[in-house]
């Protein structure tokens, strides 16, 4: 028993010695501590001069819309586009029963003919009378007559002439066309209905010409004066004006300074601005939700850091900073806008020279000893 005791415990300090060995053995191959550090891609702020801009919320208008309305009465006969569709300038769109018009006309022209054989005559009689009273064969009084009937005719002339163009004009009336090339609403009338549009005109549709569209918005008098002075002195486009959308949008907007209001409203001290959005892919409606970011100054030594590198908790933003020590340092940041889709401006809590962590932040934590690369 002894004897077999002794075989067990010279085996037990035959493994442990073993293991020790092994565990000597892998320290000395690279086992140290600093294999065991994280390698993080750090970064420098970039200092440069970049233009801030201020938000400010508004409303697209379409460049042109015009109502278009019925002008006569009658019963709506036709109706020749899609709802949504794009007509030209020109374009018909209603037709509206025109039957009493063409029985106007047609009577005007008749009376502009009767008028116009009255006038005739009356001008052959008055040259006939003052023949005749060269040999007194009539009297004076007969001659003012009849020259007072050829001015009465001539008048009648006149009137017909202008009844047969009211008359066309009526009838024109009754083929609706669009008065401009753009994109036509869905009417508010179907075929069918009767209109009563010569007493007071009725709304049939509207068409947008949407191939520009304006942003309204109104800004502080403070900052219109600020504006011009940019504009005069500080060189700052306004022909380029960044313009956002609640979503996100395949293409990209920006306008330029188109307009601003002759006064300012005195209950709010506000001044209304316009800024013109070319829209060649039609993207862009009426009455859509804009957000317009003015320049408004330049800051020649802004600090940037990369979008992506920033996080959100509870205390707001945050960057992970290395120190001197090579310790991971949590910082929290204020930042300001966006610049060239990938920098942000950070507006207080960085300084020139600090490195902060762009890549793995779910990786480090507080306090951690790191390996930092600087990158660009």
């Amino acid at each position: 028993m002894k004897s077999t005791y002794n075989i067990l415990s010279c085996g037990l300090v035959a493994i442990a010695s073993a293991c020790l060995a092994s565990c000597s053995g892998h320290k000395g191959h690279g086992g140290d501590r600093e294999d065991e550090i994280m390698t993080v891609d750090v970064a420098e702020p970039v200092i440069d001069s970049v233009v801030i801009h201020k938000s400010y919320p508004g409303y697209l208008g379409a460049d042109k819309s015009v109502d278009i309305v019925a002008r006569v009465n009658g019963y709506l006969v036709d109706k020749t586009f899609a709802d949504g569709a794009m007509v030209e300038k020109g374009e018909v769109l209603f037709r509206i029963e025109d039957t009493q018009y063409r029985d106007q006309l047609q009577q005007a022209k008749a009376q502009l003919a009767t008028a116009i054989a009255t006038n005739e005559y009356a001008t052959k009689h008055y040259t006939a009378m003052k023949r005749a009273l060269e040999s007194d064969a009539v009297s004076q009084m007969d001659v003012i007559q009849s020259e007072s009937a050829m001015n009465e005719s001539k008048a009648s002339i006149e009137s017909a002439r202008a009844a047969v163009q009211t008359a066309t004009t009526m009838l024109s009336y009754c083929t609706v066309r669009s008065p401009l090339k753009g994109r036509v609403a869905a009417p508010n009338f179907t075929v069918g209905d009767y209109l009563s549009g010569a007493g007071s005109p009725v709304t049939l549709t509207t068409v947008y010409d949407d191939s520009k569209v304006k942003a309204n918005i109104s800004i502080e008098d403070a900052q219109y004066l600020e504006i011009l002075d940019n504009m005069k002195n500080n060189g700052i486009d306004y022909n380029h004006i960044p313009v956002s959308f609640n979503d996100t949008l395949a293409v990209t907007y920006s306008g330029r300074l188109c307009y601003v209001a002759p006064n300012i409203v005195t209950n709010t001290g506000t001044i209304g601005i316009q800024v013109q959005i070319d829209n060649p892919d039609g993207l862009l409606k009426d009455g859509m939700y804009a957000v317009v970011n003015m320049p408004v100054s330049t800051d020649p030594e802004a600090v940037l850091v990369k979008d992506a590198s920033i996080g959100t908790d509870q205390l707001g933003k945050y960057l992970y900073l290395v120190n001197d020590s090579n310790k991971v340092v949590y910082r929290t940041i204020e930042t300001g806008e966006l610049v060239n889709d990938s920098m942000r401006i950070v507006t207080s809590g960085l300084e020139r020279g600090d490195k902060y962590v762009t890549k793995a932040l779910l990786k480090v934590r507080t306090g951690m000893e790191v390996n930092p690369r600087l990158v660009k």
